[in-house]
């Protein structure tokens, strides 16, 4: 495929762009003084850039035609909406996910299945200091699937690159859920995964990883 990808000089993009080339992609690297106009033409964009001006950027993307994965964190429900809107009308697809790693997303479908058994969850997600978002969005995700208004607690220190862990307590028990990313090398396959099915996917927003496995 022929990838535009916006964020390649960030943590996840300075990883994934090699990776994308390696598994035969052809990648263009979209930086912040670059015109917008240089997607067309692009089988897709893939967006790991802040969550200030990803919205402007997926959607001026769809503008010029082209599908978009999304993995930056921060779009709200009002947002997402309208890309999805946008999108459909323009019989594209839209694939937005809060986490690529494939641990990650079983890691949060394991919590929402404890959840029917254990009464009370708290979320801890730890990420690097220079994450933007607080709090995460896998772990937003995590709350909408065990209950909403599930604590979660953030915590931003150098060292940490991504982690989460759901503690569930019952009576006399008690249970953790917990993923840790060692690497960002651990969001390529998710990444390869949704570029293999995106020309099977419908028009329209595709959320989650979960919605691949």
């Amino acid at each position: 495929m022929k990838v535009a990808l916006f964020g390649h000089r960030g943590k996840v993009g300075s990883v994934l762009g090699p990776a994308l080339q390696a598994a035969g992609h052809e990648v263009t690297p979209i930086g912040r003084s670059d015109r917008i106009e240089l997607v067309r033409g692009h089988d897709v964009a893939i967006d790991f850039t802040r969550p200030d001006v990803v919205y402007t950027l997926v959607r001026r993307c769809l503008e010029e035609g082209v599908p978009c994965i999304v993995g930056t964190s921060g779009l709200g429900a009002e947002e997402l909406a309208d890309l999805d809107e946008r999108s459909r009308s323009r019989s594209l697809p839209l694939f937005v996910a809060p986490n690529f790693a494939v641990g990650a997303v079983l890691m949060m479908r394991f919590a929402a299945q404890a959840a029917r058994h254990l009464p009370g969850a708290e979320i801890v997600e730890l990420h690097h200091e220079t994450k933007l978002d607080k709090p995460s969005g896998t772990a937003k995700a995590t709350a909408a699937l065990i209950g909403e208004g599930t604590p979660i607690h953030s915590v931003r220190l150098p060292g940490l690159i991504a982690h989460q862990e759901v503690i569930f307590g019952g009576t006399g028990q008690t249970l953790t859920i917990r993923h840790d990313t060692s690497s960002r090398e651990a969001f390529v396959p998710g990444i390869l995964l949704v570029l293999e099915r995106l020309p099977t996917l419908p028009p329209g927003l595709t959320l989650g990883l979960d919605a691949l496995l």
